[in-house]
């Protein structure tokens, strides 16, 4: 089976909201070669399938939220607040949309959500070796231990710019 869609490719469409990496229905319409209207009309055809932890929709603070820190975006002028798939909820599209692209796309996407965790633990493993190794030695290499655990920590946000005019 060739690979539709790039793990890659997909990885870049999970993101993490209230604790729960997460697809959004625009996304996965895309990676499914269907509009987003008809991927929400399968789902809410379908409702019992997607319980709360499965898909959830963004509160309008979320959305705005996202809209800033994706700029390239092209969410365009939604009438409605986006959907949030997460990993189970992805997998119960596969039942709801069965076409052989859904299906494809589908597997693709698991693979996307494996390797992804498969990262989170590599990550968390590393930071206890070297957590270990600075319990074990010197304290003359606390100047490295500490150059690394900056370089293994996540960027900071940078502070948010207020956009617009200022009235006297």
């Amino acid at each position: 089976m060739s690979e539709l869609v790039p793990v890659a490719k997909i990885e870049s469409k999970i993101f993490q909201i209230r604790g729960k990496k997460i697809m959004f229905d625009r996304d996965l319409a895309e990676l499914y070669g269907v509009e987003t209207k008809v991927l929400l009309q399968a789902v809410k055809r379908n409702y019992k399938r997607f319980p709360d932890d499965f898909m959830f929709q963004l509160t309008k603070e979320e959305t705005a939220i996202w809209r800033s820190q994706i700029v390239t975006s092209n969410w365009g002028r939604r009438r409605y607040l986006p959907y949030a798939f997460t990993q189970e909820g992805v997998a119960m599209l596969s039942g709801v949309l069965n076409s052989e692209q859904a299906i494809r796309v589908n597997i693709q996407i698991m693979r996307a959500f494996v390797n992804l965790r498969r990262i989170a633990l590599t990550y968390t493993g590393l930071k206890k070796k070297i957590d270990d190794m600075e319990k074990k030695y010197d304290s003359q290499f606390g100047i490295v231990f500490e150059a690394i655990r900056q370089l293994m920590a996540p960027p900071p946000e940078p502070p948010k710019r207020r956009i617009g005019f200022k009235a006297d």
